[in-house]
């Protein structure tokens, strides 16, 4: 914001305006870039993720409204907007209304600590990314009040699953991103930003090129992906088994607003995983004096859409998990691989030099998923045997 306030003096036409206007448009303009540009990228992000799933599938996928259908999140948001809402009779029609205008909220507030950009971040907190992990367990809330008050048991029982789902995948989710703030030293989300900036090209400080940031992206990636109900995580939902859970009762704009948190929670996963782990805004350009900052917006943008792309792709491509499968998998091996990663993060950083150290860390962290992946596999299924009688 502050930066916004000195670009606006800066301007010859608006740098003479009463310092309240000015400091009244700087409030606004990352209140409006929040609310309507990443809206705007979820829109057309369900075009592409069904587009994607068309051809991965070996269909067309949405092709009729627009040239290469390209009006078709225009024509979804108004046909859901004039769908009719309909509420079950026994519903808890309060909570069932705010249930949807909770799931939006939470996933909007993730958007104001993602740096874009040197300077360019709505709100600079120096516990940015505590207020993210505060934030985004928030959406669970509006999960379970959908599913309690349509009083129906494939809601309450997709509401249930969302509950255990998402506190599962928390611990290891947060503990990945705990060795980043160990390297940092900080937990603004600017500070680990900047602090991956320099190397060769402004490339080589991402953390994802340590063998603990490597293996932290891949931890913190599949607890958003669980946390927002993405495939193979989408357990609350899964229509081959509780109809569409927690949203089974719900239609209209109300549905809507339930896939637009959804999909707005996994944006903005993806923009705290590329600022924790890919470098946020750094990359090739973005130290030069004058277009520095837009070269680094346009770094920031490009890795965003290279994740969500690759959550298009794991959605495409690997089938929804067992609820036992689910749990088993948090416990059982994300989470001791967290903590095995905090501890290697901590080696790394101690021994020297550091060629020695990215050896030790790889092996260590090889060989711990090795093991743990061993233990926590099922045993092995015995031949079946088929027996005729006549």
């Amino acid at each position: 914001m502050e930066a916004v306030y000195h670009f606006l003096r800066s301007l010859r036409w608006v740098g003479d305006w009463p310092q309240p206007v000015l400091w009244a448009l700087a409030f606004a303009v990352p209140i409006v870039f929040v609310v309507v540009v990443f809206p705007l990228i979820f829109a057309y992000t369900t075009l592409v993720e069904r587009k994607a799933l068309g051809r991965i599938q070996n269909r067309l996928g949405p092709n009729r409204v627009g040239r290469w259908g390209i009006l078709q999140p225009i024509a979804d948001g108004l046909k859901l907007l004039i769908k009719e809402d309909i509420v079950p009779a026994k519903a808890d029609r309060v909570v069932h209304t705010l249930a949807p205008v909770i799931a939006v909220i939470p996933s909007l507030m993730l958007f104001t600590v993602i740096p874009v950009g040197s300077g360019l971040i709505p709100v600079n907190l120096n516990i940015g990314l505590l207020f993210v992990f505060a934030i985004s367990t928030g959406s669970v809330l509006a999960l379970f009040m959908g599913g309690w008050a349509s009083r129906n048991k494939f809601s309450l029982l997709g509401a249930m699953r969302s509950v255990a789902q998402v506190v599962s995948y928390e611990v290891p989710m947060v503990l990945a991103a705990v060795v980043v703030v160990m390297a940092v030293g900080s937990l603004s989300t600017v500070d680990i930003a900047a602090a991956q900036a320099g190397g060769w090209a402004n490339v080589t400080n991402w953390f994802v090129f340590r063998p603990w940031g490597f293996v932290g992206l891949v931890l913190f990636l599949m607890g958003a992906m669980a946390e927002s109900a993405r495939t193979p995580f989408d357990l609350p939902e899964a229509e081959s088994e509780i109809i569409a859970g927690y949203h089974t009762e719900y239609s209209g704009f109300k549905f809507a607003l339930f896939q637009l948190g959804e999909y707005l929670a996994a944006i903005a996963m993806a923009g705290v995983t590329v600022t924790l782990f890919l470098g946020g805004y750094n990359g090739p350009g973005c130290e030069l004096p004058v277009v520095g900052k837009l070269i680094g917006m346009g770094w920031f943008f490009v890795k965003l859409f290279a994740m969500i792309a690759v959550i298009i792709w794991i959605r495409g491509t690997w089938p929804r998990i067992r609820v036992d499968q689910l749990m088993a998998f948090a416990w059982k091996l994300m989470l001791p691989m967290a903590i095995i990663n905090l501890i290697v993060a901590a080696l790394y950083h101690y021994i020297e030099p550091k060629l020695l150290a990215w050896v030790v860390s790889a092996g260590l962290l090889v060989l711990s998923w090795a093991t743990l992946s061993s233990l926590s596999a099922p045993p092995h299924l015995q031949k079946r045997t088929y027996r005729y009688w006549a």
